[in-house]
Order: C-alpha cells, then structure tokens, then sequence
C-alpha cells in the first residue's frame, strides 16, 4: 500500500487550503471583472436574481482555467515562503533534503491540477460559454422593464405613446393621462384619448397592464376622403366617463434563442472539434485560391496553355498508375491461379502413385465405348484471291483560317523594332492597350475582393488555432507557475498574504500582457498563432528555471542584487 511520507504529507497539507481560498478569490475577481464589460447591457432590463445567478455561474466555470494558474503561484509563493520564514526549510535542507525533493509532491499536485484544467477547458467550457452567450443575446435583445414616468412619453408597448401628467404616492392613480395609438399611422389614422385621472395596475397572473381611465374623451382622425375634387379631413370626438385598456405583457418576457446559432463559435468547440474547423478551413482557404487562379489565367492565353498541360500531364500520369494498378492486380491474379493450378497437379500425381484398390465384381460384359461420331464440315468455297477496292475517301473540306484579333504588320527587319508593340497598326495598338487595361483593372479589383474575404478566413482559422493550442498552455501553466512561485518564496522568505500576493501580481500581469499581445500580433499574421498562443509560457519558464537555480543555490535577495551588480539597490 502506497503511504506518503511526513514531509510530503506536510507539503501537500500546507498547499491544498490556502490554493483553495486562493482559486476562489482569484475566480471572484476575474468573474466580477468580465461581468462589468456586460453591466450595460444587463442593467434596466429586469432581469430576475436566478438569471444573474446562472449568468455568473456559467462566467464562473469558464474562469476556471484563469484563476487555477494564480491560486498556484500564490500558494506556492506562501508555503514555501513560510516554511523558509519559520526556518523549517534550512532545517529540511540540513537534513540532506534538496529543494527537488521538497518540490516533489507540489509537482505531482499541480500536475493534477493542471489536467484538471484541460479537462474543465475541453469539455466543461465549451458548454458554459455556449449557455452564457445564449443568455446574454437573450437579455440584449429584451426590453427594458416597464417604468412610468411623470411628464414623459413611455413607448415600450409597441404602437402606443403613453403620458401621465402625475402620479401618487401610491402608484397606481394617476392623472392628465394621454394615450396615442400609432399603430395606424402609416395609413393616415391617428388616435388619441385623455382622461382627468385614472389608476393603472397589473393583473393578478402578472400577464397584463391594465389602464382603468375616468371623465375624458377620444378623438380620432380617419383616413382623409376625396369628394367632388375636395379633399376632407374628418374627425371624431367621444366623451366617455369610464375607459379600460389592458395591454399584454409577454412581449417584456425573456424569449429564449436557439443555442444551436452559437454552436459554431471557436470558443465553444471541443479540441477535436476545433481540428475538425481548421481542417473545414484550409480546404476552404485551398479551394478560394484555386478559383482566384483559374479566373486569372482565363486572361492570360500562356498561362491557359501551361494548365493545359499540367492538366494533361496529370491525367497520363493518372492512366499510368491505374494501368500499373491493373497489371499488379493481373500478376497477383495469375499468380494465385498457378498456386491452386500447381495445388491439383500435385494431388493427381498422388492420386496415381498409390496402387488401385482389388474389388469383388460380379460376371458382367465387358462395357464397350461408343465410337466419337465426326461430323465433316462442309467444305468452303473459293475465295476471290483479288481483294475489291475500297472506295476512295472524300476529302474534308479544310476550315477557313482563324481571324486573328490583333494581325501583326511587319514591313522591316525585326531588329529595327523596338518593342513588339510597334508591329501593330496604330488602331488595333490603341485597342489592345485598352483591352490590357480593362484586363489589369478587373484582376485587381478581384485580387482586392478576394484578398479582403480571405483575410477574414484566416484570421477566423488563426482564432481558432489560438483557440485550440490556448487550452493546452493554460493547463501547462499550472505546473510552471510552481516553478516561479516556489523558488520565490523560498527566496523572499515571507509567508502570508503580504509579499506571495504582490510577487505573484506582477508575475501573473506579464503573463497575461504577454498573452493579449501575443493573440493581436497573431490576429494581425504577424507571428504564427499556435507560437502566439505559448508565448506566456514561452516567457515565464525560463524565469522559473533561474529562480528555482538561485532558491537551489541558497542565494537571498542580497545576493541576487550583488548577482546582477546593482549597487544602488542597496541603498
């Protein structure tokens, strides 16, 4: 049975606690963080305290991979820190223990936790950023919830303009209300009620508004009539004590989008889905280069020529390994055929040697074969020995010589032309100068079109590799930030959540700046993206391979100083 000894019993005990107070502090804020870029778009709109909750929930489980990195540079910035503090650390050295060894179980610890992350980036994210998107396009696309407001038009019930003049402490009588109804207007039909007070309430189920008017009148204006060449603009005018309008409220209801129109983001692929997406795009990218090629050449008659013959290369070559193919496939073919023919030879010569069996038969005459009966053919008659003559073959009528567009006039030696254009007559020069314009203006225009779309291609398929080699190098970062921050502490020589804290912000700052920049530069075809995407680790490990020799050396922040020679560090 596997039994940890006491000093990785000590480690593992001193790092778990203080990772996990660390990861959720750290998942606290990078979640409040990325909630504020969406504040704007979530606030006025109603939303009830569960959909917030599942919001966050879902932004919470895509921060994993983020915050599980800081929780452990943290921590191991504070257990080591605070076991070189309390002097426990030189007493484990000076018992011939090496750093190594003391790093040994927070290696395998945080090799978990990074396999966790890949697990959670692979599998869990995905779902959550489709989930979270859905909802947010949900939420921008509701409308803001229903206010009232005293001396302002309220337009949220669509075709209606409502105002009320003031409203009571109590909120639901009111008074100086005008209601218009412009759900005609484009026909030329307006509609207008007032009313010297009323109440205004929701119905018990909470489906519908309910606008209950007291002493006012209705005035409409229908559509204007023509009569006798004149054109009449006729109004009507109701009194009424008592008036009712209920409006619906299930357009303020959160209507939930298929989740399905999402489902193709980079960010809420699998890895292997994401392969899948690269490869969909290199053949799409492939396949849009062909096409710009082949409408080019269509321009130029040489490069037409030299398809031409590329195509007609790669078909012989085609027939000749098809007809390789045949006659392999014909030899192996016969092959086994000799091998069974051979197989029956072999077996008859058997059958012969051995000697025919003696059987009892009873008196019978002796069997007599038939005679073959021959058939005799009939013979042929002669032949003519002259052969009749072929009739002799017409002549096809030979095709009228091609008219050439551009005829050359060529009336002295061609060394006393300077250029080849000056064997064209003046007209059809001026022609052809026109027509290679016309030419060169078109290809660009194509080459521009199709350059601005491609880009647009690549740069989705640069996301996506970002996207894919991202999830992997966050995983990896785990284990290197251990690199960082157990070499630190052990150099500082603080615990707690003083120096750990400042030390792993300014790490995990140049990590996340050298990221970011690294995804624009790759975005902009700068650098490759799958580099972009391991640039932080890139630039973090080697940090973490000379810190971790410097903690090996026994080497203090003084001498790390004195290292570099930076005198007036000292003060």
């Amino acid at each position: 049975m596997f039994k940890l000894k006491k000093i990785d019993r000590l480690l593992v005990t001193s790092f778990v606690p203080p990772f996990i107070v660390t990861f959720f502090i750290a998942l606290f804020v990078l979640v409040m963080q990325t909630l504020w870029l969406y504040i704007d778009d979530i606030a006025g709109k109603g939303v009830g305290f569960f959909l917030l909750v599942e919001l966050v929930g879902y932004m919470s489980v895509s921060m994993i991979p983020m915050a599980l990195p800081v929780a452990v540079l943290i921590s191991s910035v504070m257990v080591m820190g605070g076991l070189a503090e309390k002097y426990e650390l030189s007493s484990i050295k000076s018992a011939g223990v090496s750093l190594w060894r003391v790093m040994r179980p927070l290696m395998v610890v945080t090799a978990l936790i990074g396999v966790f992350s890949f697990f959670c980036s692979n599998n869990f994210i995905p779902v959550s950023n489709l989930k979270f998107k859905s909802r947010l396009h949900d939420i921008k696309n509701q409308k803001p919830a229903l206010s009232m407001d005293e001396s302002l038009f309220n337009q949220d019930f669509q075709g209606y303009s409502i105002r009320i003049g003031d409203k009571l402490p109590d909120h639901q009588t009111i008074k100086e209300i005008m209601l218009f109804d412009n759900r005609d207007a484009n026909k030329g039909q307006i509609s207008l009620v007032t009313a010297d007070s009323g109440q205004m309430y929701g119905s018990a189920d909470g489906h519908y508004f309910v606008m209950h008017l007291f002493d006012g009148s209705q005035i409409s204006e229908p559509k204007p009539t023509v009569k006798k060449g004149k054109r009449n603009y006729p109004m009507m005018r109701a009194t009424y004590k008592e008036w009712t309008k209920v409006f619906d409220l299930d357009e303020f209801d959160l209507d939930r989008t298929d989740e399905g129109l999402f489902k193709s983001h980079y960010s809420m692929l699998s890895n292997r889905q994401l392969l899948v997406a690269i490869d969909s795009i290199d053949r799409h990218v492939d396949d849009r280069r062909k096409r710009f090629s082949e409408q080019t050449n269509r321009h130029f008659y040489f490069w037409q020529k030299a398809d031409k013959e590329k195509k007609r290369k790669a078909q012989q070559e085609e027939l000749k390994r098809k007809k390789a193919e045949r006659e392999k496939e014909e030899l192996k073919r016969a092959a086994e055929q000799k091998k069974v023919q051979n197989a029956k030879n072999s077996a008859k010569a058997d059958a012969k040697k051995q000697p025919p069996k003696k059987q009892a038969s009873p008196k019978t005459p002796p069997k007599t074969t038939p005679k073959k009966i021959v058939k005799k053919k009939p013979a042929k008659p002669n032949k003519p020995t002259r052969k009749p003559k072929k009739a002799p073959l017409k002549k096809k009528p030979k095709a009228p010589p091609k008219k050439v567009p551009y005829p050359q006039v060529i009336d002295k030696p061609l060394t006393e032309y300077s250029s080849i254009a000056e064997t064209f007559g003046k007209d059809k020069r001026k022609e052809m100068i026109e027509t290679a314009l016309k030419t060169a203006t078109t290809i660009r225009d194509q080459a521009k079109s199709s350059a601005k779309s491609l880009n647009k291609t690549l740069e989705s398929r640069v996301k996506h590799v970002f996207e894919f080699n991202s999830k992997i190098s966050l995983a990896v970062a785990c284990f290197i930030f251990l690199f960082v921050g157990a070499p630190m502490g052990a150099i500082v020589r603080k615990g707690g959540f003083g120096w750990p804290l400042l030390i792993s912000i300014i790490f995990f700052m140049l990590f996340i700046i050298v990221g970011i920049f690294s995804k624009n530069i790759a975005e902009r075809f700068v650098i490759d993206a799958t580099l972009a995407a391991w640039m932080n680790c890139l630039v973090i490990f080697p940090m973490g391979l000379v810190l971790t020799y410097w903690a090996i050396r026994d080497m203090g922040w003084s001498q790390i100083v004195d290292f570099f020679r930076f005198k007036w560090l000292n003060g």
